[in-house]
């Protein structure tokens, strides 16, 4: 092998000054005794350990209970036969596994003695899986009382025995009862102890049955009459409700339903109104007071802003309306008000109805999943909105001074601090028309030297104009405030979303599942990924594996793959697919169609069920109201994210599209929920059909106003300053936030929380899907039929009804079998040739006909 040359300039290693002739000693590296721990080889290493710890305990013990006659002299002379080499042990693990054997089971525990195998089993699994996978202090505390139970009943029943059956301790602890209580007195101690055992871990019920009270002649038709007068009672309590007013006056509002919908049931005589009355919808009404707003000084250079929105109210002297002049700057005083501009609406929380008997819960299934902590993302600096009052004084001045120019008096100014932007709200003086103001925004602008002004002309609601002006100083609103504030974590919502906060300081929370559906668009590198990850970890935040599903559709291939771990506990894919994370073109159409033929499923759910909506199914399902035997099962949110949708439209065009339309259109009944980002917001993108069907969007800044109308159907993206800064449309209104800011190391964080805990043996799967120009263009041999070609053959003759989802949900059969049994079936004669979306003519009416053309076939 040919040698490295040295190199050249390689300098001479130092000598020690202090001692002539002997070299400086090298510091060595220490050994960081916590990141070792920390290291995944040592939970490995430490895992696989114990695990032969376990297999060596159980293999020495089942041998020595064959080997111990005739080991026993040897053994009993203890560890000193380990140095004997003349000794011989029939133990299969020799001399160290026969001395444990006897220690364990003829010193200590007897045949209990194996239980402590799995206790060396459950930690070791846990330690090299990294997970919770077995609990280990319930195995200690069942292994601990259950070796003391066991060996000492052994000890009682077999007292006498050559092999000790207990163990040294059972002998003690049965010999210990047997001398205090006698015979039968420790047999009922010990058979005590195993029942209440019993009695706990399994909680029988020993019902018997009620004697029945024969009805007096006076008392018939008393429960039947005064059920009835206490629900009316009730009902006309609920129906009006009476709120007191400032001037004393009460205001009387009707909340429920001339009829109450249920019956009231009576137990002991008293009536159980309150779960009745809840279990029917009637409304609760929660009155708020209007709080004070306290002064704060004006003398202060910096004023932070805490919690809600900052309000600085510029009185401005009312002139005569013939003559207009400029109002004076030093006329005006500046007034600092703190407090919400506007009181939020009190949201009323859905009363949960009352459980009945054993629900079904689905988390069960994971029952010791836990949902990340907020202490796994970071805070990004401080969250106080802090603004120069130098700074506001300066830009109302400008506003003021450039409105005069035009002659255009206003009455009132204030300003609202947010994180990223002020809105200055103006009150123009009468007879002033608003477009005038509304045409002055590139004047504004360059008065104030600020990009992304923008004129609200008017606010909805508020009587005033509003001008937003970005901040000398941004605020980064963190996605850790909002998962840790009090909204988000005791919010109601189906699926809870934190998008960030309003100009108002206030947080945006909303409930994807009314939204129903999202649309995303803005130029590249302006926040639309960081908003998608905003969305997904407040999913993942809110949400068990159980109860919610993403199907990830990524063109990019990079954006979304940090999920990828977790697709044993949050995402969904199609059968026979090694990536949960679609990035190919033509997976991505199919999965859309078996999305199709998911919404189509569910939705016979539904009708078998009589349910109009999934919230309705899954509570019929959880109060065991639906036969499982049946096909029903608990149906979970589905939420399909699509990443980059103009480069699907430009691959696939038609083939995308009309199953997103189908989907938009359909699926928000049966809890499948659309989420579509694009940085192309042109017409041809975002077609019609599919603006039609996501009410909700959202636009981060776009290049032009073009792009502005067609994604919100008005201007104002086109002026936003990027990195977060959005417009949302939703119910109508368009809102300003900054986007909460969710960086990659956080979601790793996340993603690695939930993948080390344990998670489904498989994850969800979607129909199968196959084109049916595939399927056409098959070749089928008669004598190589499927092995359910019978018995489908026999279902569709049955029903008369050529169907493959008929196959599908009868059978219990995928999609590609199903479709394969039907071509079949249609080269065999029983069925006709495919007829598009109507079902296949049956051929055969009846089955003696059938097997009469199935003998024929052979």
């Amino acid at each position: 092998m040919a040698t490295k040359s040295k190199p050249k300039n390689k300098k001479p290693i130092a000598r020690n000054k202090n001692t002539t002739g002997t070299w400086k000693v090298e510091k060595e590296e220490k050994v960081q005794l916590k990141e070792l721990a920390k290291d995944e080889r040592t939970w490995k290493i430490a895992g696989t350990t114990f695990l032969l710890i376990s297999f060596f305990l159980i293999i020495s013990f089942i041998s020595y209970f064959f080997t111990w006659r005739q080991d026993y002299t040897q053994i009993s002379r203890g560890s000193e036969i380990l140095w004997d080499p003349d000794v011989k042990i029939l133990n299969l693990l020799g001399k160290l596994g026969a001395l444990t054997a006897h220690y364990f089971i003829y010193r200590l525990f007897g045949v209990a003695a194996i239980l402590v195998c799995t206790f060396f089993f459950v930690v070791g699994v846990n330690l090299l899986w990294r997970r919770r996978v077995f609990s280990v202090w319930r195995n200690l505390k069942y292994v601990t009382l259950g070796m003391l139970v066991v060996s000492a009943i052994l000890s009682y029943l077999l007292p006498n025995e050559e092999f000790r059956w207990g163990g040294g301790v059972g002998n003690m602890i049965a010999g210990w009862l047997t001398g205090s209580l006698g015979m039968i007195g420790a047999g009922a101690v010990l058979a005590l102890i195993v029942i209440a055992y019993f009695i706990w871990q399994f909680n029988p019920a020993f019902n018997f049955p009620k004697k029945l009270k024969r009805p007096l002649a006076g008392d018939t038709g008393s429960a039947d009459e005064e059920a009835p007068a206490i629900a009316e009672d009730a009902v006309a309590e609920k129906k009006r409700v009476e709120v007191p007013e400032m001037n004393g006056a009460k205001l009387v509002i009707d909340t429920g339903a001339e009829k109450n919908k249920y019956d009231i049931k009576l137990i002991n005589k008293e009536p159980v109104v309150q779960a009745k009355e809840e279990e029917a919808g009637y409304e609760r009404i929660t009155v708020l007071k209007p709080e004070a707003r306290k002064p704060l000084p004006a003398e202060t250079k910096e004023t932070p802003v805490e919690g809600d929105a900052q309000e600085l109210e510029l009185p401005v002297a009312s002139k005569p309306a013939k003559p207009v002049k400029p109002v004076s700057e030093d006329d005006l005083k500046l007034e600092i008000n703190s407090g919400p501009i506007a009181p939020a609406p009190a949201t009323a929380a859905a009363t949960a109805p009352a459980e009945k008997g054993k629900a079904y819960e689905p988390t069960l299934d994971l029952k010791h999943y836990k949902k990340p902590s907020p202490d796994l993302l970071e805070s990004h600096g401080s969250e106080r909105v802090v603004q120069d009052p130098a700074e506001l004084e300066n830009n109302k001045n400008q506003i003021i001074k450039t409105l005069a120019n035009y002659d255009i008096e206003i009455q009132k100014i204030s300003a609202t601090v947010g994180p990223t932007v002020t809105l200055y709200e103006i009150v123009p003086a009468a007879g002033v028309r608003i477009s005038k103001i509304k045409n002055l925004e590139d004047d504004i602008a360059l008065s104030l030297s600020a990009l992304g002004i923008r004129i609200i002309a008017p606010i909805p609601g508020r009587g005033t104009i509003g001008i937003e002006v970005p901040n000398a100083r941004k605020t980064i609103v963190s996605m850790k405030t909002l998962l840790a504030s009090d909204k988000f974590s005791n919010s109601h919502f189906s699926l809870p979303i934190a998008l960030g906060k309003r100009i108002d300081n206030e947080n945006f929370i909303v409930d994807l599942a009314t939204m129903p559906h999202l649309l995303m668009a803005g130029a590249t590198g302006q926040g639309k990924s960081v908003g998608i990850n905003a969305i997904l970890v407040s999913l993942l935040y809110s949400k068990h594996p159980s109860q919610l599903k993403f199907v990830l559709v990524d063109p990019k291939k990079v954006e979304l793959s940090v999920y990828s771990q977790i697709v044993n506990h949050f995402l969904a894919r199609l059968p026979n697919e090694e990536d949960a994370i679609i990035t190919d073109t033509k997976k991505v159409i199919n999965t859309l169609n078996a999305l199709c033929i998911e919404m189509d499923n569910r939705y016979d759910l539904l009708k078998d069920a009589g349910c109009r909506n999934i919230k309705e199914y899954n509570a019929k399902f959880t109060a065991r109201k639906l036969n499982p035997e049946k096909g029903h099962q608990f149906l979970p949110f589905i939420v399909l994210v699509v990443d980059e949708f103009a480069d699907l439209i430009m691959t696939a065009g038609k083939e995308v599209e009309m199953p997103i339309a189908r989907l938009a259109q359909l699926a928000r009944a049966i809890g499948i929920h659309l989420i579509i980002a694009t940085q192309r917001p042109s017409v041809n993108i975002i077609t019609g059909i599919i603006k039609a069907n996501f009410p909700a969007r959202i636009a981060f800044k776009v290049s032009s106003k073009i792009d502005s109308r067609t994604i919100l159907d008005a201007g104002g993206a086109d002026q936003l300053i990027g990195k977060g800064d959005m417009l949302i449309s939703l119910n109508g209104e368009i809102s300003r936030l900054q986007c909460a800011f969710v960086d990659t190391p956080e979601v790793d964080k996340v993603v690695d929380f939930i993948a080390y805990q344990e998670g489904y043996p498989q994850p969800f799967l979607l129909p199968e899907y196959i084109d049916e120009k595939d399927l056409e263009s098959g070749d089928f041999d008669l004598d190589d039929r499927d092995s359910l070609f019978e018995d489908a053959a026999r279902l569709i003759v049955a029903n008369q009804i050529g169907s493959t989802s008929l196959l599908q949900r009868r059978m219990k059969l995928g999609y590609n079998r199903a479709g394969r049994l039907m071509d079949q079936l249609e080269q065999a004669g029983i069925v006709g040739p495919n007829q598009g979306s109507k079902a296949r003519e049956v051929l055969i009416k009846t089955e003696m006909e059938l097997q009469q053309h199935l003998d024929m076939l052979g």
